[in-house]
């Protein structure tokens, strides 16, 4: 029996065996990183070795990174209306994009009366006409827009962003969960004054996340308090096996990134060569830059989750669009702010590609659209 192909790396992915083997070399250790004896000597070690490797990556100081639960409690963090803008007020309002992840969208700790959504357009990018107007006349903000979506794999244009925020004397807070190990991503390349990442989506384990904040941010306010752990920017006790996993991943995906991201993009567009031609389709976000390893599609008259129990029944494991926490298909929120109808909203379909993924599994994926084809939609 053949092997099963999965193309759902944007939903979580493999874990590295740098990953594994840090992980495991970390639960040997018994001490606690915020003992001062030699045992949580040791555990902090490979703490700040991890801290040392995330900031490494993405251009920021060890001293700016906080590690948490996950990528979502870091977007909570983020999201904190104590922040200082540039002129040194604090931000009182938050714009976000229309197709930020649930996390983002649901807006930290800023009450819903001073949140805004910044429009998209057609293809999916922040539309930066509708944030100049939302940033004029008012208060300092802290906006968030994400550098690629996870959905279409959208790139958004978050250096433009950066520059109107900051003239604005507002804020940017990145989501780059999606952009770390696919693309190159640098917070002072991009100008983001706070960026968030999460370990399983590059190869690291489930459940740890990080922000990076830019030299010099004032007034990030801890979500949870008490011990004075990540100087105090987040208490309790450090997960050191998931965080040493975290930084084994991040330098193994940092060394792979030209040439994966090179592969995965010839994969792709192989796809989506593939789906167009088997069925009328339609693929999102195909006239701006995205990510290389994500296809988002519909088809005409098929329901996102009858496409994905087909492929999941010959043995592919693809994704909707967006699912909520039951597992039930949803409309795609996201397509709904590119303007698409609900019909098409509910029929998206997501295959996203990884480090390992091969020609042989784009193979099998496109004879079991041909299969869904012939069945579906010639019945």
């Amino acid at each position: 029996m053949p092997s099963r192909v999965y193309l759902d790396w944007n939903a979580t992915t493999p874990l590295r065996p740098e990953a594994r083997a840090a992980m495991l070399a970390a639960y040997e250790l018994i001490g606690n990183p915020s003992s001062v004896h030699a045992e949580g000597r040791e555990a902090r070690r490979l703490v700040e070795d991890a801290r040392a490797s995330l900031a490494t990556a993405v251009g920021g100081l060890p001293r700016n990174v906080v590690f948490t639960s996950a990528g979502t409690e870091a977007n909570a963090l983020a999201l904190s209306p104590g922040l200082r803008g540039r002129s040194g007020e604090p931000v009182r309002r938050l714009l976000v994009s229309a197709v930020e992840h649930a996390s983002v969208l649901a807006g930290g700790r800023f009450p819903a009366e001073s949140i805004s959504q910044i429009r998209v357009t057609r293809s999916g990018l922040v539309d930066l006409d509708h944030l100049r107007e939302l940033l004029a006349g008012g208060p300092p903000a802290l906006v968030s827009i994400m550098a690629a979506n996870n959905e279409t794999g959208a790139m958004h244009p978050v250096v433009e962003a950066a520059r109107i925020v900051h003239e604005a004397g507002g804020l940017l807070h990145v989501d780059a969960i999606q952009a770390l190990g696919k693309i190159a991503f640098n917070i002072n390349a991009v100008g983001a004054d706070l960026a968030t990442f999460s370990a399983h989506k590059i190869g690291g384990p489930k459940g740890v996340g990080a922000l990076v904040t830019a030299e010099g941010l004032a007034g990030l306010e801890p979500v949870l308090r008490g011990g004075g752990q990540e100087l105090g920017r987040r208490a309790g006790t450090e997960n050191v096996p998931g965080i040493a996993g975290f930084g084994a991943a991040v330098t193994a995906a940092l060394q792979a990134l030209p040439e994966d991201a090179e592969r995965m993009a010839s994969l792709r567009n192989s796809l989506e060569n593939g789906i167009r031609s088997i069925a009328q389709a339609t693929i999102f976000a195909d006239d701006v830059e995205r990510l290389p390893n994500t296809v988002l599609f519909t088809a005409t008259g098929l329901k996102a989750e009858t496409i994905v129990i087909g492929f999941d029944l010959e043995g592919v494991a693809v994704s909707s669009g967006s699912a909520c926490s039951s597992g039930k298909v949803q409309p795609s929120h996201v397509l709904s702010a590119m303007g698409y109808g609900a019909t098409v909203a509910q029929g998206a379909v997501r295959l996203s590609l990884g480090w390992s993924t091969e020609a042989e599994d784009i193979n099998r994926a496109l004879e079991a659209w041909r299969k869904l084809g012939n069945t579906l939609l010639r019945a």
